[in-house]
């Protein structure tokens, strides 16, 4: 067995975070994550081709001012996101898409310089964890007396604090607890929705921006589909050029190629057949994701009991303590959130640690 003074168990965003405010405490800190990479749900897919497209986290604005800090201090530049002044737009299948005039944004979003993945090379470069483990999946969270076991399918530690930073409903479902979480708790997990894990995200690499051109444009807002919503996700030195957007969900079951085929379809309606000489595609179905999504036993709305009161307190005797994006009690459910999630079991540690 393992000892260490505190565990993290999830390398993504809230966890990465976490570690990178604890790493002047004087605490030996272990990170347990199941994939066999960092980043959790950012991920960003860096092509042969030379085109990064966001298969997760991509955006954030103004009000986000957490994250915005957190970038700063990292000392991580930002750009605005491409939308041009028009948008193709289908109202009906009946009727042709449409090229309409865009209101002026007020809120505009933002993209990281470099993909969302430079905040988590930026994270994992400061002084890390005294031990990080990859591809190290946590089965059992158990009390045992003043310290706290957590078993993998590898092997056990033990620690006085266990940080959970999975999605709240994949903890209840994957993870067995002892004792048992509170009924009132786990009923809020059992309810509780897992961000992005319906999405299907991809991403589509040209060598020239056709979409650019006079009477076009790289956004589109569909309620005819399967492709919902698409926008130009260029990089901001304009030497590499791509198109992303959100695929139905609806269609995860179907393979990566009859996607593919649904996608070109959709998008010759728009720009005719230079669609097909894209220079890469990729996507990622969030739903087929094993360490981010489960399938709900029950109807789960959007948001649904995202920063609920429920997990702004720990469990397990103040051992435990259920972090993530989805537990913010600000802006659940995004980047603001997993920073906001972090700083606050931040201030908990401390405050215990000072205490």
């Amino acid at each position: 067995m393992r000892k260490t003074d505190l565990i993290i168990i999830g390398a993504g965003l809230t966890g990465l975070t976490l570690q990178y405010f604890l790493r002047n405490a004087g605490l030996k800190i272990t990170v347990l994550e199941a994939r066999d990479r960092l980043g959790g749900r950012i991920h960003t897919a860096a092509t042969p081709s030379g085109v990064s497209i966001e298969m997760g986290a991509t955006w954030l604005g103004g009000k986000h001012t957490r994250l915005n800090k957190l970038l700063r201090d990292l000392e991580i530049p930002i750009f605005p996101q491409e939308l041009g002044n028009h948008a193709f737009y289908e109202w009906i299948s009946t009727s042709p898409p449409q090229l309409v005039e865009l209101p002026k944004n007020e809120e505009p979003s933002y993209r990281i310089l470099g993909g969302t993945y430079m905040l988590i090379n930026k994270l994992a470069g400061f002084p890390g964890p005294d031990q990080l483990y990859l591809g190290t999946e946590v089965q059992q969270i158990a009390l045992n007396g003043d310290r706290i076991h957590v078993t993998t399918d590898r092997e056990m530690f033990e620690a006085d604090l266990v940080i959970s930073t999975l999605p709240p409903y994949l903890l209840h479902r994957k993870v067995r607890i002892d004792p048992g979480l509170p009924p009132e708790l786990t009923r809020v997990m059992e309810q509780t929705h897992t961000w992005m894990g319906e999405s299907i995200k991809f991403g589509l690499g040209y060598d020239k921006p056709f979409w650019r051109e006079a009477n076009s444009s790289g956004t589109v807002f569909s309620n005819v589909g399967p492709v919902s919503e698409m926008y130009d996700h260029s990089g901001h030195e304009q030497d590499s050029f791509a198109l992303k957007g959100f695929f139905n969900p609806a269609y995860h079951a179907l393979d990566k190629a009859e996607r593919l085929g649904m996608i070109l379809s959709q998008l010759r309606k728009y720009y005719g057949n230079v669609v097909d000489n894209y220079t890469t595609y990729q996507e990622t179905a969030w739903a087929r994701e094993k360490y981010t999504f489960a399938p709900y036993t029950s109807q789960v709305l959007p948001h649904q009991n995202n920063g609920h009161e429920a997990y702004q307190k720990p469990y397990l005797d103040g051992r435990l303590y259920i972090a993530g994006s989805e537990t913010a009690n600000l802006y659940p459910g995004y980047m603001e959130g997993a920073v906001r999630s972090a700083e606050w079991v931040y201030q908990q540690v401390m405050d215990r640690i000072q205490n």
